[in-house]
């Protein structure tokens, strides 16, 4: 079997499964269950349609690092429920959800599926990380376009999207960000810059549309390209866009370090083979199974993983 590694962006699965799946059902103790049995259906297909010999789960040790907020206030700041007093901000997450997320964790373990965050980063880093790393064909599941900055053909990195529900899934390559967006992958972060995203609180270059940025990269290659043409009167360039890029100098100073997924952390040895439980691992998840009503998802589930 052709080794492959599936990556997943862990809260964006979860927080679509709980949606997806109706919060009546719950664990034994009452907690509601719909998170945790849909993550689990997720993941016995993705395993089952796609075959990866190697899954990890990537985590948010920090859903909004102190580092990107530093650079761009309004970043994801709609998503704050509150503030503690430590300054660390508490994601909005509905109440029904935040006492399934340890449970998920839990369960991936014992599933032997590794459970990877970084202190002060985003899952997102993390699959940076581990995708930019591997040795083997990467496949990254996830709701984030963001991620499309990832895909590499050459590498045989692939993003699974899942924006449009688990049983309409887009196999994003570079040649299907090429299509889609007129840009390459490896430019999609400068063209999110430009554009901005209002889901992640980035402003982007006012009055500068995807057509607009996708043009400007293709006629000079990167941000640094377009910003260069911008500040020279010798380059053929409207006024009205030039003005627009100068105008947003400050803004395109820091948001590429925001926007771009981070590749270099430091996260050891990651043990991602799937392989099958030992029998005390089994005896634990099969004891899991009633007091948390996990039903026949945790049997597809383990049954996807061998």
């Amino acid at each position: 079997m052709t080794e492959r590694l599936m990556l997943l962006d862990t809260a964006s699965l979860y927080f679509r499964a709980f949606y997806g799946i109706p919060d009546t059902i719950k664990a034994a103790d009452g907690r509601s269950v719909n998170g945790v049995r849909g993550l689990l259906d997720f993941i016995a297909r993705l395993v089952s349609d796609f075959g990866p010999t190697h899954l990890v789960a990537c985590w948010d040790e920090s859903w909004r690092p102190s580092w990107r907020v530093d650079l761009i206030p309004s970043y994801k700041a709609h998503r704050v429920a509150r503030e503690v007093p430590e300054g660390v901000d508490v994601e909005e997450v509905p109440d029904l959800l935040s006492p399934q997320v340890p449970m998920i964790s839990e369960l991936l373990g014992l599933l032997g599926i590794p459970v990877v965050g970084a202190p002060d980063h985003e899952a997102d880093d993390v699959i940076g990380t581990l995708a930019t790393q591997a040795s083997m064909p990467v496949d990254v599941v996830t709701g984030d376009r963001d991620l499309f900055q990832l895909a590499d053909d050459e590498a045989d990195i692939r993003i699974i999207y899942t924006a449009r529900g688990m049983s309409r899934l887009e196999l994003v390559t570079d040649a299907v960000v090429r299509a889609k967006y007129g840009v390459a992958a490896a430019q999609y972060a400068d063209f999110a810059v430009m554009r901005g995203d209002a889901s992640d609180g980035l402003p982007g270059v006012a009055g500068i549309g995807e057509k607009t940025a996708a043009g400007l990269l293709a006629e000079f290659g990167d941000l640094d390209g377009i910003r260069a043409a911008a500040s020279d009167p010798d380059v053929a360039l409207s006024a009205s866009v030039r003005a627009k890029i100068v105008a947003a100098s400050d803004y395109l100073d820091v948001a590429p370090t925001v926007v771009e997924v981070v590749r270099d952390l430091d996260l050891g040895e990651v043990d991602a083979a799937i392989r099958p439980l030992s029998a005390t691992a089994r005896a634990d998840v099969d004891a899991l199974t009633a007091e948390w009503n996990l039903g026949g998802s945790l049997a597809r589930a383990l049954k996807a993983l061998g």
